[in-house]
């Protein structure tokens, strides 16, 4: 049976249903000025119920703009939980940490990483995270989703935005080079064992992946 269309209104509707405050205004703001397109608020409104539902202690952000998906996963997150994220622009990371300050986030909850992904990830504590998010370089999201398995315990979650990529993904005709690197991710998740996918149609596509437990061999 074939889902039923979901109208624009509607959409719109649903991907604005949890309103941003002033302070995700502010990141917004600092995003337009440098050029970074942020997570919408629909799906950040799915991150910070991700970090609830999951009591988040531990989350790694591939891509961290000026703070608004960063500010949406704390609001989520244990009081004590710790984000850290990872951008190659340091500059960017300053603006984040402004709208950091702004949300009243405490200093010692926020690891600010400036440098590749692929550079630092390997550095970072096996088992650890409850959620990687990667909103970086397209191309690099199956490298990303390697390090994301050996990071997440067993339980957590990776999450990548950007996955339907405006509408590209599904257009089996689309072959430049982000497009076929997404499309790819999404189907070796969809194939993994020990993962569990949804692909949700939330802002330009969320594709998340519980990392499941693995019974303990006699």
């Amino acid at each position: 049976m074939a889902p039923t269309p979901i109208d624009s209104t509607s959409w719109t509707f649903a991907d604005t249903y949890v309103d941003e405050d002033d302070v995700l205004a502010a990141a917004r703001a600092r995003a337009a000025e440098v050029g970074v397109t942020p997570i919408g608020a629909g799906s950040g409104a799915t991150l910070r119920f991700l970090a609830s539902v999951l009591e988040a202690r531990a989350v790694v952000e591939i891509g961290t703009g000026t703070g608004v998906s960063g500010v949406w996963m704390l609001r989520g997150m244990r009081p004590d939980g710790v984000l850290t994220t990872v951008d190659v622009e340091a500059e960017h990371q300053r603006l984040a940490r402004e709208s950091f300050k702004d949300a009243g986030v405490a200093p010692q909850r926020v690891r600010t990483i400036a440098g590749s992904a692929l550079d630092v990830l390997p550095r970072l504590t096996d088992g650890h995270y409850d959620i990687v998010f990667a909103d970086g370089d397209k191309r690099e999201y199956g490298a990303y989703l390697s390090e994301a398995l050996r990071l997440l315990r067993p339980g957590g979650v990776v999450a990548f935005d950007n996955a339907l990529w405006h509408g590209r993904v599904a257009d089996p005709a689309q072959r430049d080079e982000e497009t076929v690197a997404v499309r790819d991710l999404v189907q070796q998740v969809a194939a993994a064992e020990g993962l569990v996918p949804v692909l949700l149609p939330v802002g330009d596509g969320m594709l998340l992946a519980k990392k499941e437990w693995v019974p303990e061999s006699d």
